[in-house]
């Protein structure tokens, strides 16, 4: 019973099999899914170990657990108690390779139609040879010569890429908004608890952008202090407010029949996120009060001990992982490539409103697939691709910029750790409040674009 389960994995690693699971309870995979699982594996195992590197709390623990530890640091010539293994030059390092990594098969898979043919092969199996590549090269990327200027000028790099990234994230918000709104309107004329359903949604999201207001209006600001918070409090609340009724305007309304406030209100609340997240993250302001110094602007219920910060930090970095596996695995789909090309995708006529539209498929099921033992691989890709394989490299090779940047703390990357992560610094506050803008400006030209340039975009 194990021999055939053990060649199947043996083909899975070194072969040009799809991978699979060795069980035959697991339900049936698409190739094309496994595929980029197995890539978002490898892509979670290196952000994984560029978190232990900016840990001194890890440092600390195998400097005391490891036997002869300084021993071993010196024969695998890694300085002092491997000092050239942690800390942001060392995520740099690590980041480098896998953007190498994920750069190669971007320029290998480039203009590739179908799953068959030996660059598709390549991309879609020998799993084993790709990791002990990857291996190499962030193994390689620590014996780059004159590391100073290596460091500054990736550092640029990184950010460029990591700002790109992060409008990917933006534009696929964006798309799923309308998604969302045009998959349960299509639903109102079979039956009119969608129509129900559309403004019980619309009223929470816009419940909880007027409250989240309501709250940072409180705590994040002072009479005396905090005049940034003020200022950009007003700012973001009133453009949420201008989307809002552009949104159902006679003008819009006349182009976009399908427009409503169900997408304004996933803005607003994303955009009420980003302002909150910005005010955390902005550096800590205090005043004079009654002849004390005392913080001001700070979230209410944060005790200040140490499990709480760890808690808050661990789920923090769990969330912005899902976001950024979330849209390295969501953008190279068809549906949303051809909304990163800002072109009005239209539903089709037979669109089938759904609670869970977000997990449907490009593709039909197909009934094709292998028969041997454990978990059934369907081959969906031998007529055409279902997603992009270069752009799909692509927004990894980006995603991998965002996280060397994210996880150093952008431009603070001094004396940095990992379970700073979530602690202020000027910098992340400005990323945070420039996503904001760019966020609502994005949604407005989805608005506004089919009036200036009707001919790219379907009624």
């Amino acid at each position: 019973m194990s021999t055939p389960c053990c060649v199947s994995q043996l083909a899975c690693c070194c072969g040009t099999a799809a991978c699979s699971c060795c069980c035959n309870c697991c339900p049936k995979i698409k190739q094309s899914t496994g595929t980029r699982c197995m890539y978002a594996l490898y892509f979670l195992l290196v952000t994984v170990i560029c978190g232990i590197m900016m840990s001194p709390t890890v440092e600390q623990a195998m400097k005391d657990n490891i036997p002869f530890y300084s021993e071993l640091c010196e024969k695998v010539n890694a300085g002092e108690n491997c000092k050239t293994l942690v800390g942001y030059s060392a995520v740099y390092k690590m980041c480098f390779g896998m953007a190498c990594f994920f750069f190669f098969f971007c320029i290998l898979t480039l203009r590739i139609k179908n799953s068959i043919g030996c660059r598709a092969a390549i991309h879609n199996g020998f799993w084993l040879l790709k990791f002990i590549v990857l291996a190499g090269c962030c193994t390689g990327a620590f014996f780059i010569p004159q590391e100073e200027t290596f460091l500054e000028v990736w550092r640029y790099i990184g950010a460029a890429g990591g700002f790109f990234f992060q409008l990917i994230q933006l534009m696929l918000l964006v798309q799923f908004a309308h998604r969302w709104n045009t998959n349960w309107t299509s639903g109102v004329k079979y039956n009119r608890m969608w129509y129900a359903a559309l403004a019980l949604v619309t009223l929470i999201l816009f419940s909880i952008a007027v409250g989240a207001v309501i709250f940072m209006g409180v705590y994040y600001t002072h009479p005396e202090a905090c005049l940034l918070n003020k200022i950009f409090l007003g700012i973001n609340g009133g453009l949420c407010l201008i989307i809002s009724m552009l949104a159902i305007s006679p003008c819009i309304q006349k182009l976009q029949p399908k427009s409503g406030l169900l997408q304004p209100g996933v803005i607003s609340v994303y955009v009420m996120y980003l302002t909150f997240s910005a005010f955390s993250s902005k550096p800590k302001e205090m005043i004079e009060i009654d002849g004390q110094n005392k913080t001001v602007c700070v979230f209410p219920f944060n005790s200040g001990s140490e499990s709480d910060k760890k808690i808050v930090t661990s789920l923090g970095a769990v969330i912005l992982l899902a976001c950024i596996l979330y849209s390295c695995l969501t953008s190279t789909s068809k549906r949303s490539s051809a909304a990163l090309r800002v072109y009005r995708t239209s539903e089709p006529e037979t669109e089938r409103a759904r609670c869970c539209f977000c997990f449907g498929d490009d593709t039909d099921d197909y009934e094709e697939d292998n028969t041997t033992s454990g978990q059934s691989v369907v081959y969906d890709e031998e007529d055409g691709t279902i997603y992009g394989y270069s752009f799909f490299h692509f927004v990894f090779f980006l995603g991998s910029l965002y996280v060397m940047m994210t996880v150093t703390n952008w431009f603070h990357y001094d004396n940095h750790r990992i379970e700073q992560l979530l602690e202020g610094s000027w910098s992340v506050f400005w990323v945070k409040m420039v996503s904001c803008w760019v966020c609502l400006f994005l949604y407005m030209m989805t608005l506004v674009a089919p009036l200036m340039c009707p001919q790219r975009f379907e009624a």
